[in-house]
């Protein structure tokens, strides 16, 4: 069969870029013929040339609203339609989402639409929640299938009034690392505490920060870049915890990372169902997370790490204080947090579910094999 994925930054590889980019490599290795579209060529593009997934780059999709380039981007995925013939059409991300369900609507070819955390959520500033709220409530009919990668995700939609047997639930998975990538949370001397998450608005460093202040024999490692990591640095030296706090910047090597380290937190204003915590999982880590959006479905609350409330320092502290000072504590956890990965979030798990739903909507469409 013919896939089509349409997501639209290229000038970044976050958690919608992996996911494409892992069922891209899949479906090719079930001898499928792929392709992907993107907007401006960037570091995605050279990743999926990497795994040899097919892709075209459309020069006019970006993720800011304008009108003349979005009507531009429309045209051009109608015309990538019309040319590649596609079985199916998985969208990805609110613009490409949005333009990439009208193109099918209008070549009647099937399409998925995939939410990887609504615009909308809780914590997304006002008045774009509002905009993006009926933007989304009115592009929905236009998908066959809308997959919402956390249960969460999918009953804000349903309570906005999306009808509820068109969204579903299928919560991301990832491949497997080796096992010379697994961390040590044994290790000590001192303990590393690790966060990997871009310094923008919807990350909460300045609440680890606050937390991490009075946290003994610990450092703290903040792997990612963004417009607010000098307001975050700035604020580590004025807590006084410069010293212990270590400012990674872009990596591209995470699991490597993540080996290095004993524990994991990932603290944030909103999220949708954040993989960096699955990463962590993987690595046999304890987890720390917000308990915002879907982020505490991969978490089971004081077994494979806490779940804490939002923007609350005193409850941070503590756990992160307890993992720090409890070694077997902290392997006890870790060793939970992998066998719940095994049975939950592995990338087989997640493409079988999908395959399942491109069957189901194909059969629909009385398209099926």
């Amino acid at each position: 069969m013919k896939f089509l994925f349409i997501i639209t930054r290229a000038d970044t590889i976050g958690g919608a870029q992996v996911h494409v980019r892992d069922l891209a490599k899949a479906l090719n290795q079930d001898r499928h013929e792929v392709l992907v579209v993107t907007g401006v060529r960037g570091a995605y593009t050279t990743e999926l040339h990497k795994w040899g997934i097919n892709s075209i780059s459309c020069e006019f999709l970006e993720k800011n609203i304008n009108l003349v380039k979005d009507c531009q981007s429309f045209n051009f995925l109608k015309e990538t339609i019309r040319n590649f013939k596609p079985d199916i059409v998985s969208t990805h991300s609110s613009k490409a989402g949005l333009l990439g369900r009208l193109a099918c609507k209008i070549a009647d070819t099937p399409c998925i639409f995939t939410a990887h955390g609504w615009a909308f959520t809780g914590g997304v500033p006002e008045p774009s929640r509002t905009l993006y709220q009926w933007v989304e409530k009115l592009a929905e009919p236009l998908a066959d299938k809308i997959i919402c990668v956390s249960e969460n995700d999918r009953s804000i939609g349903v309570k906005v009034g999306m009808q509820a047997d068109r969204l579903l639930t299928i919560h991301n998975g990832m491949p497997d690392i080796p096992n010379e990538l697994r961390a040590n949370p044994m290790a000590s001397n001192p303990v590393r505490i690790v966060m990997v998450a871009r310094f923008d608005r919807q990350k909460d460093h300045l609440t680890l920060l606050r937390a991490f202040q009075k946290i003994q024999g610990a450092q703290l490692d903040l792997v990612g870049n963004g417009p607010n990591i000098e307001v975050i640095k700035t604020m580590a030296l004025k807590l006084g915890i410069a010293d212990s706090v270590n400012f990674l910047g872009h990596r591209n090597d995470i699991a490597k990372v993540l080996a290095q380290a004993q524990i994991f937190t990932l603290i944030s204003n909103w999220e949708g169902f954040p993989r960096t915590t699955l990463e962590a999982m993987r690595a046999g880590m304890p987890v720390v997370v917000s308990n915002v959006g879907g982020a505490s479905e991969a978490v089971i609350d004081g077994i494979t790490g806490y779940c804490v409330p939002h923007q609350d320092v005193d409850v941070l502290r503590d756990r992160l204080s307890k993992l720090v000072s409890d070694v077997d504590l902290r392997t006890k956890m870790g060793d939970q947090g992998r066998k719940r990965y095994e049975a939950e979030f592995t990338f087989e798990r997640m493409f079988e579910r999908n395959c399942k739903i491109y069957e189901q909507v194909l059969a629909n469409r009385g398209k099926g094999k």
